[in-house]
């Protein structure tokens, strides 16, 4: 895309184009790489400030998500000796992951 173009889209088309998969004819006169680095550039901008955020709503709302069980579910690891600490959540570690799997699953649909 030339930059005059940009300008005029909006940033929700601009988002939704990001993550888009780009048709080859949509390619005619310009090469792949400036194309493709382009949108790598607006993916990783996206995901940054995306990140970014979440880490600032993580921070606002941990003491209400401190009280959570995760980290103290049935089948975690805690392993406490004599000057010695070992800790390995696994049952909170496979529940995360069942549930931002079933989240992925469901944006995608």
């Amino acid at each position: 895309m030339e930059s005059h173009e940009l300008k005029r889209l909006s940033a929700l088309a601009l988002w939704r184009e990001s993550f888009s998969v780009v048709p080859i004819q949509s390619l005619k006169g310009t090469t792949l790489r400036s194309k493709g680095s382009h949108l790598c550039q607006l993916g990783m901008q996206r995901i940054l400030i995306t990140l970014g955020c979440l880490l600032i709503v993580a921070g606002v709302a941990w003491p209400w998500l401190s009280r959570l069980p995760f980290g103290r579910l049935p089948g975690d690891i805690h392993i406490v000796r004599d000057g010695f600490s070992f800790y390995f959540p696994i049952t909170t570690c496979i529940v995360i992951s069942l549930l931002l799997s079933f989240l992925i699953w469901m944006l995608r649909r």
